[in-house]
């Protein structure tokens, strides 16, 4: 399995978790409060850059990860392209209604989605969960019990799935088949539900005994494993979203690729 998901560590790999995660939610709102659509194209292929140079995943990986996202954008795109206001008129077909207004806006939040789900990947690609909660813990002071109860639950996931994989050859073994309708239905929930949730029950109050005793509910210093700090990446990072930021606006209002920029409804 390791050599199926190998990737390159490169500098975006070694930059703070946390500042990483702020920056991420910084941008989501910079592109939700875009409303000019040159700005938003060069933001855009800014991101697709940062992402297909420096996330360390080969080309083919990535083009099938941007399978999805080219559905979000078609499905989130045409429905405002096709029923949306405008008063330049280009296709007009029963219910379907395409102006050139409602075709930029819809291209707008196309490319807003996209925006936003290159976002999330480049955030998950980039960073190992345990550095995550490591990272909260020491710079941003969230509380231990509930970072490393999250890491606790990433890890039991694994485990849950192998546990219904068994429990489904134990019930294929003797002979339980599955019915069909709706009763069926309540059957298999019954068979499935009622020992996944005594064997969770179990592990979590195994769990919650250990970090007790482990004194996690205890306000007090605590030292850990790992020590994640800041490096030089950290400020590559942000001088290199404070400069895309820059150039996306400069050239979207100097050089636009529409003549429309605003792509707001305006009623005449």
């Amino acid at each position: 399995m390791h050599s199926i998901w190998n990737y390159k560590e490169t500098w975006l790999h070694r930059v703070n978790p946390s500042l990483k995660l702020i920056c991420s939610i910084v941008l989501f709102f910079v592109v939700l409060l875009t409303d000019n659509i040159n700005v938003l194209i060069n933001l855009t292929a800014a991101q697709l850059a940062l992402l297909l140079c420096f996330s360390g995943q080969p080309i083919r990986r990535l083009a099938l990860m941007f399978l999805p996202f080219g559905l979000l954008f078609v499905s989130s795109s045409m429905s405002m392209m096709m029923f949306g206001k405008g008063d330049t008129v280009w296709i007009q077909w029963g219910l379907v209604r395409i102006s050139e207004e409602s075709f930029f806006r819809g291209l707008h939040i196309g490319l807003k989605t996209v925006n936003m789900a290159l976002m999330g990947l480049m955030f998950a690609l980039t960073t190992q969960p345990v550095a995550l909660f490591y990272s909260l813990m020491q710079q941003c002071k969230l509380p231990p019990k509930y970072a490393y109860s999250f890491m606790a639950a990433l890890r039991l996931m694994p485990i849950m799935a192998g546990e219904f994989r068994t429990l489904g050859m134990a019930l294929k073994v003797r002979g339980v088949e599955r019915k069909v309708g709706l009763r069926g239905f309540y059957e298999t929930l019954r068979l499935y539900s009622v020992p996944l949730l005594a064997q969770s029950i179990r592990r979590a109050q195994r769990i919650a005994v250990a970090m007790e005793a482990k004194r996690f509910s205890m306000a007090r210093a605590r030292t850990y494993y790992y020590r994640i700090g800041f490096s030089a990446g950290d400020a590559f990072l942000l001088l290199y979203l404070t400069g895309m930021l820059a150039a996306a606006l400069y050239a979207g209002l100097h050089f636009p690729y529409f003549h429309i920029g605003d792509v707001r409804y305006k009623v005449n």
